[in-house]
């Protein structure tokens, strides 16, 4: 495997030390994006919307297509960012603490899938801004990320995630008023995507050479069964 792999899809951190120290950086770019979000926020209201008016992504309009990457910064109104800010911090941080080039990655795939659905399916002239897409990326990125990286700690984390959040898909289905349901299922769709393009690709190990007649070696057999389950 190539440095440029390992870069976006290596193992990840693996001691306590390299985890705290990745935790932290998630946290420092999750309150960056609030933040920005925020600012965004402020300067929109201020305007009188017109920032979501101006850059909201349009079903088949081709001059709304450059504002699939700006529209998740936008909201309508201060309940549309209050409701969407804690989620995007809980599930951001939890895609990012893995590795921060990862988590751009994965954030800019999933912008352009919500946006795309939206672009490509959206009846009307809907005009669509909002984190949601981001929200329901990184949900289900988190969800299934652990199951295609191998990785014990993150399966638990997806499974306790996607057993408590759950109910967050009864508004990624058709006929949920109010919301853009197309962004919502665009930007899942995304982040399942991610979850399997920036796994970890584990080296395959070839199998120990072993005389006739020599015994197994049960330690080495489980150190490798642990190895694959993350714990190592």
């Amino acid at each position: 495997m190539g440095r440029s792999d390992a870069r976006w899809a290596g193992p990840g951190p693996t001691s306590p030390e390299e985890m705290i120290a990745e935790a932290r950086k998630a946290f420092f770019v999750m309150f960056t994006l609030l933040a920005v979000v925020w600012l965004v926020q402020l300067a929109n209201a201020a305007d009188h919307y017109d920032l979501s008016r101006h850059h909201a992504v349009v079903s088949g309009d081709v001059g709304t297509l450059p504002d699939i990457l700006l529209a998740p910064l936008l909201h309508w109104n201060w309940a549309h960012i209050e409701s969407n800010s804690g989620p995007l911090f809980v599930f951001g941080f939890l895609a990012a603490y893995r590795g921060v080039l990862r988590f751009l990655a994965l954030t800019l795939l999933i912008a352009v899938s919500s946006g795309a659905v939206v672009w490509f399916f959206e009846k009307g002239d809907v005009a669509t801004v909002g984190a949601s897409g981001l929200i329901f990326g990184y949900f289900g990125y988190v969800v299934v990320r652990g199951l295609f990286d191998r990785h014990l700690i993150d399966t638990l984390i997806g499974i306790v995630m996607g057993a408590s959040f759950a109910y967050l898909l009864t508004v990624a289905v058709p006929g949920t008023p109010g919301v853009s349901w197309l962004g919502h299922l665009g930007g899942l769709l995304g982040g399942l995507l991610g979850a399997w393009l920036l796994r970890t690709r584990h080296p395959r190990t070839d199998t120990p050479h072993t005389t006739p007649g020599t015994p197994p070696q049960p330690r080495a057999a489980l150190h490798k069964e642990l190895d694959d389950l993350g714990l190592l």
